[in-house]
């Protein structure tokens, strides 16, 4: 298995403990997301499917430094499989798109 981009590493383990203050340090000012193929508002997205949700992701597969897919789980949703791709500069994240896998 391919291993994963340090900073996309670190994205993880900040949703999975919970580490609101390191996972906003890894992406940039003006970062992006979309969900299942549709931008969000990063902050709201956040709030509600991560940290105000008990968000957690288990890595599956890795098919390369910036993609993954895993079992996510939160209080809202349950558990399901995700598609996760990063785009990471310089050490941070400047996007990154989620959805069913």
């Amino acid at each position: 298995m391919p291993e994963l981009d340090p900073t996309v590493q670190q994205f993880i383990d900040a949703v999975n403990t919970g580490d609101r203050t390191t996972f906003y340090q890894l992406l940039t000012d003006d970062a992006t997301m979309s969900d299942d193929g549709n931008d969000r508002d990063l902050q709201e997205w956040v709030q509600s499917e991560i940290f105000g949700s008990n968000g957690r992701m288990q890595v599956e597969s890795v098919s390369g430094p910036t993609a993954l897919v895993a079992d996510y789980a939160n209080d809202r949703w349950g558990s399901m499989r995700t598609a996760w791709r990063f785009t990471v500069g310089d050490g941070k994240i400047t996007r990154f798109e989620t959805g069913q896998a």
